[in-house]
């Protein structure tokens, strides 16, 4: 709940403790800005919002100089790591690099930028491709698969992101140095 006493205090102050808690909306000039803003219009003309978004929707528009986009808790505000961290939902989450033909391109497209870029974000944040990121989240599914189902490799292949059985199993092999079959042998093995 804002209080109207407390959110003047703080813009007055510009107080960088509520940078993101609230928005300064200016009746005068149809602009709503951050707490801290440099701009300091007067207390009877300003109103105080939760959100960027209800400022926008009550018909104020971003003030260029504070840029609220850049409050704390905006994607804009986390950086590059916002972008890395829609991405790897993406891959994550809805298996957008599933499957061997993947194509980045299309993934960075969705998070809205090009895939060189894309590529080189993921290298800063995370020291390895997007790709890289896609066959390790595939191979870690097909594990969880493997220990926790009765499923027959071939559907864990296919849950897990992959085209081909032989593709399945050769990528098993290069991360685990063992097949899909040795795992779930020694798997069941030591649970007796």
């Amino acid at each position: 709940m804002l209080h109207f006493a407390e959110c003047d205090r703080a813009r007055l102050a510009r107080d960088p403790n509520y940078d993101g808690r609230f928005f300064t909306a200016v009746r005068t000039t149809g602009i709503y800005c951050r707490p801290v803003c440099p701009a300091q219009p007067r207390s009877v003309n300003v109103s105080y919002f939760p959100s960027a978004a209800a400022a926008e929707h009550a018909g104020f528009r971003p003030c260029l100089r504070c840029r609220p986009e850049t409050a704390p808790f905006s994607p804009a505000w986390e950086g590059t790591r916002a972008t890395v961290g829609r991405a790897l939902r993406l891959i994550v989450d809805e298996g957008a690099l599933d499957g061997d033909d993947a194509c980045v391109e299309h993934l960075a497209e969705r998070v809205g930028i090009g895939a060189r870029q894309l590529s080189r974000l993921f290298a800063r944040h995370l020291n390895a491709s997007p790709v890289q990121v896609a066959k390790t989240t595939r191979i870690q599914r097909a594990k969880r698969l493997l220990d926790s189902t009765e499923l027959p490799m071939t559907d864990i292949a296919l849950r897990s992101g992959f085209r081909s059985l032989r593709r399945f199993n050769a990528v098993f092999i290069e991360v685990y140095r063992r097949s899909p079959s040795e795992i779930r042998r020694s798997t069941r093995s030591r649970s007796r």
